[in-house]
C-alpha cells in the first residue's frame, strides 16, 4: 500500500548521539580544565619523551621478531602447529596484570632467569624500568603482529610458490618477488598499532614502570589526578596523549595496505623452499624460542598460584562480584551500541548514502582515547557535581564498553552486509520490519560474531586495570585491582592464586559467550 507509515528506527542515531557525546564531552571537559594549566613541566617533557621512546622500541622490536616466527610458521607443517598458534591468541586475552606478575617471574629478581645467571656469576636482572616494559609490551605484541604476518602470508595465491618452485627459485628470490611485496603493505599498519597500543598500556606502565626516568603520560595523568590532584595538568596531559593517539590512528589508516597478488583458486599452500638445511634448523629454532618466551611466564603463574588456591584471600569474592558485574555490563552494552550502530551503517550503505563513512568514523572516533584519558575527562565532568570516587564500577562499566564498541562493530559489520545481499530482499517482500525481521532474518547471520564479539569485549574487561585505578577508593576491588595491591605488599603467592581465578574466570566468559554465538552454526 502506497500511503503506508513506516516506522522510522531512531536506534541508530540515538546510539550515534551517544557516542559522540561520550567522546566529545570528555575532550571539552580537559579542553576547559587544560586552559587553566601553568603548561608542561619538566616532568611532563621527560613523561612524553619517554612515552614515544618505549613506544618505538616496543613496536620495532616486535614487528623484528615477528618477522622470522609468522615466516617459520607460513612454511612449516608440524605436528602442535594449531597448537602453537592457539598459543599466540593467549595473550590477547590474558588479562594484563597476569602477564606482569609471569614476566616478574621469569624475569624478576628473584626469577627464574637471574637465578640461572647468578649461577654464572651475573646479578640479578632489574625488571622495573624501561626493560620490563619492553618486556611486557613485546610479549603482548609478538603474537598480535605475528598473526598479521601470517595472514599476509597466507594471502599470497599457492599458484605463486607453486610457479617459483617450477623455476627453481632460491629462497632468497622468492623472499625478494613474493614476501617482500607482502610485507610492505603489512608491517607499516602492525607497527602503528602496536605503537599505539604500547602509548595506551597504563597498568604495564603503572606495575613496571614509574620513577622519574620511567613515567609515561598516562601514569603521569594518575599521579597528578591520586596524588596531586592537579585537574589542569591532567587534562593537559590527556590532551597531549589524545593528541598522539589521533596522529597515530590516521597515519595508520593511511599506511595500511594490502598487496593485490591477483586471483586464486584457494588450494592450499605448499612450500618447496627451505625444506631442509640451515633454513630449516633456523625456523626450528625461532619457533622454540618464541614458544618459551610467551609459554614460560604462563607455567611460572601456574607452579606460583596453585598451592595458594587452598586459601584464597577473603577479598578475592567481593572483587570477583565486582569484576562480574563490570565485564557483563560493558559487554552488553558494547553488543547493543554496535548492533544500533551496526544496522544503522548498514542501511545508509544500502542507499549509497555519504555519511555512512561518518558514522562509522565516529563509531571507532574511541580508537584515538585511550580508556584512561577517557576516565580522565569523565572524572572532571563528575567532579563538580558528584562524587567521582561512588561512582567508580558504572564509569568502569562505561569506558570499557567505549572501547571495546570497534571491535564489535567491526566483527558485525560485515555479517550485516551479507545478510542484506542474501536475504535483505525477501524480507522486504514479506513487509518484515522491527523484533521480527530482527529475529527471523537478521540474528541467525549475525549470532556468530556477536557472540565472538561481546565474549571479547567481557574477556578484555574483565581484566582490565586502568579507569578502576582512577576512580576506585580504598574498599572497592576488582580482580585486577586486588592482584595488583597484593603484588604492592609483596604478597607474590597470594597475587598468583588471584590471577588463576582472574584467568580462569576471563576465559570461561569468552568461552561461554562465544560457544553461545555458534550454537546451531558447523563452525
Amino acid at each position: 500500500m502506497a500511503g503506508r507509515f513506516k516506522p522510522v528506527n531512531i536506534a541508530g542515531p540515538v546510539a550515534l548521539l551517544l557516542m559522540a557525546l561520550l567522546v566529545v564531552a570528555p575532550l571539552l571537559a580537559l579542553w576547559s580544565q587544560a586552559e587553566g594549566a601553568a603548561g608542561l613541566s619538566v616532568p611532563d617533557w621527560s613523561a612524553i619523551r619517554f612515552t614515544l621512546f618505549q613506544a618505538v622500541l616496543s613496536a620495532g622490536i616486535s614487528v623484528l621478531l615477528a618477522i622470522p616466527a609468522a615466516r617459520a610458521l607460513a612454511r612449516r607443517q608440524f605436528r602442535g602447529r594449531a597448537a602453537l598458534i592457539t598459543l599466540l591468541g593467549a595473550p590477547f586475552l590474558l588479562p594484563v596484570i597476569v602477564a606482569v606478575l609471569g614476566i616478574l617471574a621469569v624475569w624478576g629478581r628473584a626469577g627464574i632467569m637471574s637465578r640461572g645467571l647468578e649461577v654464572f656469576g651475573s646479578g640479578p636482572i632489574s625488571v622495573y624500568g624501561l626493560t620490563g616494559i619492553l618486556l611486557a609490551h613485546v610479549f603482548f605484541n609478538l603474537p598480535l603482529v605475528t598473526r598479521l604476518i601470517l595472514q599476509g602470508w597466507a594471502g599470497i595465491p599457492a599458484e605463486h610458490f607453486r610457479l617459483a618452485a617450477q623455476l627453481d627459485m632460491r629462497p632468497d628470490d622468492i623472499f625478494r618477488r613474493l614476501e617482500w611485496p607482502m610485507l610492505k603493505g603489512v608491517l607499516p599498519g602492525a607497527f602503528l598499532l602496536v605503537f599505539l597500543l604500547s602509548i595506551t598500556s597504563f597498568a604495564v606502565a603503572l606495575a613496571l614502570g614509574g620513577g622519574p626516568k620511567a613515567t609515561t603520560i598516562e601514569l603521569a595523568i594518575y599521579q597528578a589526578l591520586r596524588f596531586d590532584f592537579n585537574l589542569g595538568r591532567a587534562a593537559l596531559l590527556g590532551l597531549v596523549q589524545f593528541g598522539i593517539c589521533a596522529v597515530v590512528v590516521l597515519a595508520s589508516l593511511k599506511l595500511s595496505r594490502q598487496t593485490d597478488f591477483g586471483a586464486t583458486l584457494g588450494v592450499p599452500v605448499q612450500r618447496f623452499d627451505a625444506r631442509g638445511g640451515w633454513r630449516l634448523w633456523q625456523d626450528r629454532i625461532v619457533l622454540l624460542g618464541v614458544s618459551l618466551f610467551l609459554g614460560a611466564p604462563l607455567v611460572a603463574v601456574l607452579l606460583r598460584g596453585v598451592p595458594g588456591l587452598v586459601n584464597l584471600p577473603a577479598s578475592l569474592w567481593p572483587a570477583m562480584g565486582n569484576s562480574l558485574l563490570i565485564s557483563l555490563g560493558s559487554a552488553l552494552l558494547a553488543l547493543v551500541l554496535a548492533l544500533m550502530l551496526a544496522g544503522f551503517i548498514d542501511r545508509l550503505r544500502a542507499r549509497q548514502a555519504r555519511g555512512a563513512s561518518i558514522v562509522e568514523g565516529i563509531a571507532l572516533s574511541t580508537l584515538a582515547l585511550s580508556p584512561f584519558v577517557l576516565g580522565t575527562g569523565l572524572f572532571i565532568l563528575l567532579y563538580p557535581v558528584a562524587n567521582p570516587f561512588a561512582l567508580a564500577l558504572p564509569v568502569t562499566t562505561l569506558v570499557n564498553a567505549a572501547m571495546s564498541l570497534p571491535i564489535a562493530l567491526r566483527a558485525l559489520l560485515p555479517a550485516f552486509a551479507a545478510n542484506r545481499r542474501s536475504l535483505g530482499l525477501l524480507a522486504d517482500s514479506l513487509g518484515m520490519s522491527g523484533w521480527s525481521r530482527f529475529r527471523l532474518f537478521l540474528w541467525p547471520a549475525i549470532r556468530k560474531p556477536a557472540g565472538f564479539a561481546t565474549g571479547l569485549a567481557a574477556a578484555l574487561s574483565m581484566g582490565d586495570l586502568g579507569v578502576i585505578t582512577l576512580f576506585a577508593p580504598p574498599e572497592v576491588e576488582t580482580l585486577p585491582l586486588l592482584m595488583y595491591r597484593l603484588m604492592g605488599a609483596y604478597r607474590m603467592e597470594d597475587a598468583a592464586s588471584v590471577a588463576l581465578v582472574l584467568v580462569a574466570v576471563t576465559l570461561a566468559l569468552f568461552w561461554l559467550f562465544d560457544r553461545g554465538g555458534r550454537l546451531g552454526h558447523h563452525t
